[in-house]
């Protein structure tokens, strides 16, 4: 598997774990870094919530010493603010900086973040250049295709980024308007490859080996990045890097295992985040677990009933005895 360098950064491999709010929290990237991710990417932070030290963005910006290499990941439309709170946390535990201007989210948007950054080239340059003075760790950025099919500007921006000292630049193949629906365009992430001499990490679509292969084939891109395939499947790093060495397709977990994960999983995030909301954000993630098996729809509708760990322990018990899955 090809190792990858950004700036004085270098992975065991070139698959890394998308940011995903609400997803990529401190027990799962532990999961997926067992797995094979060769960088972990954290939940977007706000800037603004690091100046006004929110309890809840020191939560965010927690690491532990077994996942890394990690990449912390900024969101924010103020160079100033940016730039001082990168400094300011700099001396923490991650080892790549990445600005996030991809997010689609409402809220973010019309605060004119993430994604909306897409339509200020000069405020990119701006962000990214005292961003890159400001720390001496590599500074990436995450890009959408473009804001909408009016304004595809991947490679401008990915050039400009570039211009102002970014390390790399991850690109998603679809524009802000269309979230996560339709079809990946990987032809824009080849469109970038081309344009920049920094690395590029392709990111949309990816769920399996065969996947990667085809993007790397299509884009020549240097790396690829993992997002909802990683959703309820850590084992995705394992089976992508399996079917690139060996050449075949690795077998699905067989029930056990994946219930073991569950459990386990169930059991860091109640560590991390107490009982009450540990067993909440486990629901999501079981169900993801689950999906794709048999009878696993039914099963989803008991996992949102359940209050408590051994609830959960117990239906997965149930699940063992009898496998529905």
């Amino acid at each position: 598997m090809e190792k990858l360098k950004i700036g004085n950064v270098v992975l065991e491999n070139n698959l890394v774990l998308a940011p995903m709010a609400g997803v990529c929290d401190l027990p799962f990237r532990i999961l997926c870094k067992e797995q094979g991710a060769g960088l972990l990417c954290m939940e977007m932070v706000s800037a603004k919530g690091i100046y006004y030290r929110s309890k809840n963005t020191e939560k965010l910006l927690t690491t532990a010493p077994e996942e890394r290499p990690v990449s912390l990941q900024l969101f924010g439309a103020d160079p100033d603010i940016m730039s001082e709170m990168a400094k300011r946390i700099e001396e923490r535990p991650f080892d790549i900086l990445d600005i996030n201007m991809g997010c689609p989210v409402p809220k973010v948007v019309n605060n004119g973040e993430g994604s909306a950054l897409m339509k200020q080239p000069r405020l990119v340059y701006e962000i990214v250049s005292k961003m890159v003075k400001a720390v001496h760790k590599p500074v990436t950025v995450k890009i959408r295709k473009g804001f909408d099919e009016e304004h595809i500007n991947a490679v401008e921006i990915a050039r400009i980024a570039e211009e102002a000292g970014a390390a790399a630049v991850a690109v998603h193949g679809r524009t802000r308007e269309q979230y996560y629906a339709g079809k990946a365009d990987w032809d824009i992430i080849r469109q970038v490859k081309e344009a920049v001499s920094i690395p590029v990490l392709g990111n949309g679509d990816l769920l399996s080996g065969e996947d990667v292969e085809a993007m790397k084939k299509q884009t020549g891109c240097d790396g690829f990045m993992i997002g909802r395939g990683a959703q309820g499947n850590p084992w995705i790093f394992r089976q992508i890097l399996y079917y690139l060495e060996i050449g075949t397709i690795l077998q699905k977990p067989d029930v056990q295992e994946v219930v073991e994960m569950i459990l386990r999983h169930a059991r860091n995030q109640i560590a991390w985040k107490g009982e009450i909301m540990g067993i909440r954000e486990m629901r999501k993630h079981a169900a993801w677990y689950t999906s794709g098996y048999k009878n696993s729809a039914k099963l989803r509708g008991r996992i949102n009933e359940v209050e408590s760990y051994q609830e959960l322990e117990e239906l997965f018990r149930k699940v063992l005895q009898k496998p529905e899955l």
